[in-house]
């Protein structure tokens, strides 16, 4: 496996920001992988996980030894009546799986078509979009130890999945390093269908009977509609979760901004559009040098080229403040700050 010194981190983040790794690496098997990680050049040396670069914002260099994973394949492992069980590589770029899945008319990818990033990224982050999570789908995600090197399956319900959250993301943080998963793909799809968007976009379409085709068309035609390409203008998608809060402050909320939207989560908590407050704070279509908020959509945050990821968090920090000031709800970021 080769190592390059002094690699520039630039086109492998979709905010296109500059940042050097001290050393970086692509591993193309879980072979590569665990000899770097067993390497005793290596072994002490602080590492970071670099996946599509998708869901990252750069703030400064990387003092670390990065690792890309770049494990290709996608698999049938088996099949029956109702279901096909897929494993996939985790260096497949997770938008080319959804599209293999749909032309094979295996459902319960499509919602999530267009999501920049890997197949290894995907379960860190519980990627999710319009009814749909990855976790919806996962049957096991294999890992490799960076300690040890030793492989890992983890089962769905070790991955402890949550909104936007994972085992990768909290306990095991920093731990192991995502080679692949196993997907479990429906012969017979059920659409999920029950959002507004997607319901409209389809009549547009003139799909009156929906397939696993159409859906993801439908998907692909409002994110691009909302959301700006990062080959074109820098960005990490949604940049902020939406907030889940109690149902009572929800009440109360709406007692003061009748207009506020909110969607059950259970009968304890609702989740708000942090988009909605985001604008409502006043700060969609905002620019401020080379950053700033997208004009058609608040959570998204760009880089119009030559921005550092320093300001960009620190008007995320800014949009926190205000949007806290307004409404009494602290926002969370999705994306990963370095």
């Amino acid at each position: 496996m080769q190592i390059q010194k002094d690699f520039s981190l630039r086109h492998y983040n979709t905010f296109g920001l500059e940042a050097t790794a001290d050393y970086y690496a692509e591993a193309q098997s879980v072979q590569e992988l665990t000899e770097i990680l067993q390497d005793p050049v290596w072994k002490s040396a602080p590492k970071f996980i670099l996946g599509g670069g998708s869901n990252v914002l750069f703030t400064k260099n990387v003092d670390a030894l990065v690792i890309h994973p770049e494990i290709q394949g996608i698999h049938k492992i088996k099949e029956d009546e109702l279901n096909v069980w897929l494993k996939v590589g985790a260096g497949e770029i997770w938008h080319n799986f959804v599209m293999y899945c749909v032309e094979k008319n295996y459902g319960g990818a499509e919602n999530l078509a267009l999501i920049p990033g890997t197949v290894g990224a995907a379960p860190m982050q519980n990627i999710g979009a319009y009814g749909a999570e990855i976790k919806d789908i996962i049957e096991s995600v294999e890992a490799v130890e960076i300690e040890t090197g030793d492989v890992r399956i983890f089962s769905k319900a070790e991955c402890n999945f949550g909104y936007r959250e994972s085992i990768f993301k909290k306990e095991a943080k920093n731990q192991y390093i995502i080679t692949g998963a196993t997907l479990i793909l429906s012969k017979n799809p059920v659409l999920n269908v029950g959002y507004g968007d997607v319901q409209r976009t389809l009549q547009e379409m003139n799909a009156t009977e929906p397939s696993v085709k159409y859906v993801s068309e439908a998907i692909m035609k409002i994110r691009r509609s909302k959301l700006p390409d990062p080959a074109v203008i820098g960005n990490a998608g949604s940049f902020f979760k939406n907030p889940e809060i109690p149902v009572k402050q929800f009440e109360l909320l709406k007692d003061v901004f009748p207009g506020v939207p909110g969607y059950p989560v259970n009968d304890e908590k609702t989740k708000v559009p942090a988009g909605w407050l985001i604008e409502q704070a006043g700060w969609k279509g905002f620019r401020e040098g080379n950053i700033g908020v997208h004009e058609k959509q608040a959570l998204v945050l760009v880089n119009y080229g030559g921005g550092t990821g320093s300001e960009i968090k620190l008007l995320s920090e800014r949009i926190q403040d205000s949007v806290e000031a307004k409404f009494g709800i602290r926002l969370n970021a999705e994306v990963n700050f370095v």
